[in-house]
């Protein structure tokens, strides 16, 4: 594998994301920091016989978007694809992938999203093709094997 070329955004012929998973992403981090800001106000209020402070108020809304951040990392999976290669990004890393270096783009029985098939049964799962999103996996599976066989010639 060689590292990504520095192309623009226009030089991708594919890009794809995936839907339903980042929309419940974006929701649940949203509830998470509404919650934890709201527990936060709250923190002064309630009469257990603790003492928080400001400090603690603070730390809550903090610790809130520290976990909305981390749910967000489900919405950060992308494929790209495009006569330099093949770029994916899963939620904590990114690799390219040359056309000629890879064998395909499966989606086994009973899994929950893509892969790229790799020589000597190795593979890169491709988060952002994801089964629950039906039809829009289909034409992105459908659109990467057109681009599969005008590239790997």
């Amino acid at each position: 594998m060689t590292p990504p070329t520095v192309t623009a955004d226009t030089d991708w012929e594919l890009d794809v994301r995936p839907r339903k998973t980042a929309r419940v992403a974006i929701g649940i981090a949203t509830g998470l920091v509404v919650l934890f800001i709201v527990v936060a106000l709250l923190l002064r209020s309630s009469a257990t016989g603790v003492y928080f402070g400001v400090s603690d108020q603070i730390a809550m809304v903090l610790l809130g978007f520290l976990l909305g951040g981390g749910v967000l990392l489900l919405a950060r999976p992308r494929l790209r694809a495009g006569a330099s290669g093949v770029l994916v990004r899963n939620a904590f890393g990114e690799k390219h992938v040359d056309w000629k270096s890879m064998r395909g783009l499966s989606f086994p029985d009973g899994a929950s999203w893509a892969r790229i098939d790799l020589p000597d049964d190795e593979y890169i799962p491709v988060l952002a093709i994801q089964s629950n999103d039906r039809d829009h996996a289909v034409a992105a599976i459908q659109r990467f094997r057109s681009l599969y066989v005008k590239y790997s010639a």
